[in-house]
């Protein structure tokens, strides 16, 4: 199960994006994209190398949203693709694994198109609706996002109008994970909320008599 939170500095506490940051990758988020397209390059790439190191030693990926030039200048081990971006084979080409690539995707011929140019995993939604989604189109439901993981040869991780009360039947529908903003970045304690969240969902995706 991966836990994949996108940040937004306007949730933090003073605006603070390294606040925010660090505080999800210590409490225990798998991957950790930083996403502040409004921020100058210089001030980006400076954060983003200061959480690299943090981000190291508690086994987090930390990704960068669309710019495989600051991916590489920073440290980061991993790059998240929009779906308008550049072509996943482009990525792919230019960044060799291990470094991990990921792609939006809204519908399954996406999901399929970039597994076959490379990519480690998407991103698939809306799965439900959310007004940050809305010019995606409909949210999929759960019935489509089931079709579609049952056939991705990659990790699909679901994305859109996902909460603490709807985590478990994506994760039953087949998702590898869940990826959120403000799942993640609303926590008032993530410190104390995200151990919680995983005991919580690990609880409800667990196979009765198991």
């Amino acid at each position: 199960m991966i836990y994949y939170a996108i940040t937004d500095r306007s949730l933090a506490k003073g605006g603070d994006l390294l606040l925010q940051a660090s505080g999800l990758i210590r409490a225990g988020v798998d991957w950790l994209q930083v996403r502040e397209k409004d921020l100058p390059d210089r001030t980006l790439v400076a954060a983003l190398k200061m959480l690299a190191p943090e981000a190291r030693r508690f086994g987090v990926r930390l990704l960068v949203n669309g710019r495989l030039d600051l991916a590489l200048a920073s440290g980061a081990s991993g790059i998240h693709l929009p779906s308008g971006g550049i072509p996943t084979a482009r990525a792919r080409a230019l960044l060799p694994r291990p470094f991990l690539i990921l792609r939006s995707c809204h519908r399954e011929e996406e999901v399929l198109r970039a597994a076959e140019e490379g990519a480690d995993a998407v991103t698939l939604g809306p799965v439900f609706a959310t007004p940050s989604k809305a010019p995606f189109g409909p949210p999929l439901g759960l019935d489509a996002f089931r079709s579609t993981c049952a056939r991705s040869p990659i990790p699909i991780l679901g994305l859109g109008g996902i909460g603490a009360g709807n985590l478990a039947e994506v994760v039953a529908a087949g998702a590898a994970g869940v990826a959120a903003i403000r799942l993640f970045c609303g926590m008032a304690n993530p410190m104390k909320d995200i151990p919680a969240l995983k005991a919580a969902s690990d609880a409800g995706c667990r196979k009765p008599g198991a």
